[in-house]
C-alpha cells in the first residue's frame, strides 16, 4: 500500500493509502501526528481510518504529565513536548473536508459497534503531499447515536482565549461552525444521516508511524 511522503506530487490518495493527520500549533510547528489509512478521497474531502492501537505522536507537558493533569489556567501556558503513544479506546473514521473548520469522527468500539460522532472543531491548514494539517480549535461537539448532542471543552476554550492560544475571531468562527454542524445533526443530514456506520475493512493493517515524524527529543512509547 502506498504512503504519502514529503516531496510527492499531487496530494490526493487512493483507497488504502497511508497518510498523516497532523495537528499543528498556532506557530506552525507540528504537535500530534496520527497515521491513518485512506478509505476514499475525491479531492474535496478525505475519509480516513485511525485504528485503535495505532502508534502516534502525542504531546505532554515538559515535566511529563498529561496536558489534562495541569490546572485549567496553566494548560495553554506551559510548553509541550512530543512523545510516542498509541491511539487507545475507540477506532475512528474521519471525514476531513477541505477548508471546513471541523472534521467529523465516527467512533467505533473494539467490536465494531458505533458509539457516536465527534465533531472536532479545527482551523484548516490544507493538504501536504503526505496528509492533512489542522490546528485544533479546543472546542468540540459530541453527537450521540440518537443525534442528541453536547458541547465539549467550553471551559478550555475560555482558558485558551486567556492564554492567547486562539483569538476572539477564531473562537467566534469555531463556535459558529459548531452551531452549523449541530443544525445538521438535528436535521439528520449528512454526516449524521446514518451512513458509514460500518467500520472499514477489518483486514487492513494499522498504518505505521514514520520515523521522520518523531524529532530526536521525542520521548519513548510509555510501557
Amino acid at each position: 500500500m502506498s504512503r504519502g511522503r514529503p516531496g510527492a506530487s499531487t496530494p490526493r490518495w487512493g483507497a488504502g493509502a497511508e497518510i498523516l493527520f497532523r495537528f499543528l500549533r498556532p506557530d506552525g510547528t507540528v504537535g500530534a501526528v496520527h497515521p491513518a489509512r485512506v478509505v476514499s478521497d475525491d479531492g474535496a474531502a478525505v475519509f480516513c481510518w485511525v485504528l485503535g492501537g495505532t502508534e502516534i505522536v502525542a504531546t505532554r507537558l515538559p515535566d511529563g504529565r498529561l496536558v489534562r493533569e495541569a490546572p485549567l489556567e496553566q494548560r495553554f501556558v506551559l510548553g509541550r513536548r512530543p512523545c510516542r503513544s498509541r491511539w487507545t479506546g475507540s477506532s475512528t473514521l474521519r471525514w476531513v473536508p477541505e477548508g471546513q473548520w471541523s472534521s467529523v469522527w465516527w467512533f467505533f468500539g473494539p467490536a465494531g459497534d458505533f458509539r457516536g460522532w465527534y465533531v472536532n472543531l479545527e482551523i484548516p491548514r490544507g493538504r501536504t503531499p503526505f496528509g492533512v494539517d489542522r490546528v485544533d480549535g479546543v472546542l468540540d461537539v459530541f453527537v450521540r447515536p440518537d443525534r442528541t448532542w453536547e458541547w465539549k471543552d467550553e471551559d478550555e476554550l475560555v482558558a485558551a482565549l486567556a492564554a492567547g492560544r486562539v483569538t476572539r475571531e477564531q473562537a467566534g468562527l469555531l463556535r459558529a461552525e459548531g452551531e452549523r454542524v449541530i443544525a445538521l445533526a438535528e436535521a439528520g443530514a449528512f454526516p449524521f444521516d446514518g451512513s458509514h456506520l460500518d467500520p472499514p475493512d477489518p483486514a487492513w493493517p494499522r498504518p505505521e508511524l514514520p520515523a521522520w515524524t518523531c524529532p530526536p527529543e521525542t520521548a519513548p512509547l510509555p510501557s
